[in-house]
């Protein structure tokens, strides 16, 4: 808060900053009073953690397994791709709905945790058998990234 007078005609100007409201007072004769008040808008400020992303984080990361698995499955015919596809996308939309109730939230980032590090190993395993950078490469960037969400969320969740 500030309160000064800045000029001998006294107008008294009252900034709160925390609300961003400022009063000005304008005493432009000994007998009138002006009250002016002044509101400036509102700016958010972003203070979200990295845990606060979990489940958009795990609708995302659903979405793209179930669109590779269907790509692998349509270029290919792998039905392995498929499953795999499916099958993430089944529970990470399992852990997105977790995730959403207060008390069972721990259970969403740990199901999201357990899901992102079964899927990093298998992308890991694949890319270190097949020393193809692609399609395993992007897939275990992509499963590592959610997988730190996720043990951020987690760990947020359980201290």
């Amino acid at each position: 808060m500030s309160l000064f007078l800045s000029t001998p005609s006294a107008l008294l100007i009252y900034h709160n900053k925390t609300l961003g409201i400022r009063t000005h007072t304008v005493s432009t004769t000994a007998t009138t009073t002006k009250k002016i008040r002044v509101v400036k808008p509102h700016i958010p400020r972003f203070t979200a953690q990295i845990a606060d992303l979990a489940p958009a984080a795990s609708a995302v990361y659903g979405t793209l397994l179930l669109g590779g698995g269907l790509f692998a499955y349509t270029r290919s015919k792998s039905k392995g791709s498929l499953l795999g596809g499916v099958s993430g996308a089944i529970l990470m939309a399992t852990a997105y709905f977790l995730m959403q109730v207060p008390e069972t939230k721990d259970l969403g980032d740990a199901l999201g945790f357990g899901s992102a590090f079964i899927f990093s190993s298998v992308f890991g395993i694949r890319l270190a058998a097949t020393r193809k950078l692609i399609p395993a490469g992007p897939l275990l960037g992509l499963s590592v990234c959610a997988l730190a969400v996720f043990i951020s969320a987690y760990l947020q969740d359980r201290i």
